[in-house]
């Protein structure tokens, strides 16, 4: 149950409408932007809302069983500070998307309908949808540890411990949008930059990145793909920093990063053949160890 503050109650009971809907939204890299209904500017703790931003949103959702609820919200690519190229770039991934109902001749009188998190965003013709979902949505994370075969830590992260290998490269031949040849890189075997990471450092796409698809050399030629095509042109002569990936297999992290002992998955679990198989005198289920 909402409850409102004596002025806000005064307000509605008053029956003039003057009421505007705002959404605030607080990207992951600090950037906090306002946007309203009202036909006019609002300012209110300090974040201006820029007005007639094209934004409407769907009935909110909300279960009593926890189950995830929440709204979508839709809106035309017409601000100059809400950019197709930013929402590609994923800078609005897990954003904290504040919805509250201002009365615009007072914007101090307002209440705040619900919070939520950006969830999945569509475009289409100009036009976004952007999917905000409740805070129960967090309730399907998952917790723990996963028991599987591979590590489930990041290369590099507080629990692998491990230093991956960065090199500098230039770009030096554009094949489409998501294949690059690039320099500098010559002397790594082919595959060893797979699963691994590209932020460019100079030119139209500065700050930004992608995961590696596949790393190929041929001949002294170094071809690299990547999983997301960039927001904005590679040109010839673009420098990148590329950081070397893992495929989380034990072989991988003992073999190539001397790094066994932080290994974080469970190389030796029995897989569902094993489980299925019957009993065999000298076979992997003749009930001794595993491992010695």
């Amino acid at each position: 149950m909402k409850t409102l503050s004596p002025a806000f109650a005064e307000a509605l009971a008053s029956g003039v409408t003057t009421l505007a809907t705002c959404w605030r939204i607080r990207r992951r890299d600090g950037v906090v932007l306002g946007f309203t209904d009202h036909d006019r500017p609002l300012v209110y703790d300090g974040v201006g809302h820029e007005a007639a931003s094209g934004f409407s949103a769907s009935e909110a959702v909300a279960r009593a069983d926890l189950s995830v609820g929440g709204l979508e919200v839709d809106g035309a690519l017409t601000s100059d500070v809400l950019t197709a190229a930013d929402i590609e770039a994923g800078l609005y991934d897990g954003a904290t998307v504040e919805i509250d109902l201002v009365d615009w001749s007072d914007p101090a009188r307002r209440l705040r309908l619900s919070v939520g998190t950006v969830g999945e965003i569509t475009r289409l013709d100009g036009a976004f949808r952007a999917e905000i979902r409740s805070a129960a949505h967090a309730l399907d994370a998952p917790r723990g540890r996963l028991f599987q075969h591979r590590c489930d830590a990041d290369l590099g992260d507080a629990r692998c411990g491990a230093s991956p290998l960065v090199r500098a490269a230039t770009v030096t031949a554009v094949l489409d949008r998501r294949r690059i040849l690039v320099s500098g890189l010559a002397d790594l075997a082919d595959g060893r930059l797979d699963r691994g990471t590209v932020t460019f450092t100079s030119g139209a796409c500065t700050g930004r990145g992608s995961e590696i698809r596949v790393h190929r050399v041929d001949a002294g030629t170094v071809e690299i793909e990547l999983w997301r095509t960039p927001t904005d042109i590679v040109a010839l002569g673009d420098t990148l920093s590329v950081a070397e990936g893992c495929d989380k297999r034990f072989e991988t992290c003992r073999d190539r990063f001397a790094n066994a002992a932080a290994f974080r998955g469970f190389p030796h679990i029995p897989g569902n053949d094993f489980l299925v198989a019957s009993p065999t005198s000298g076979g992997p289920a003749d009930g001794g160890p595993l491992v010695s």
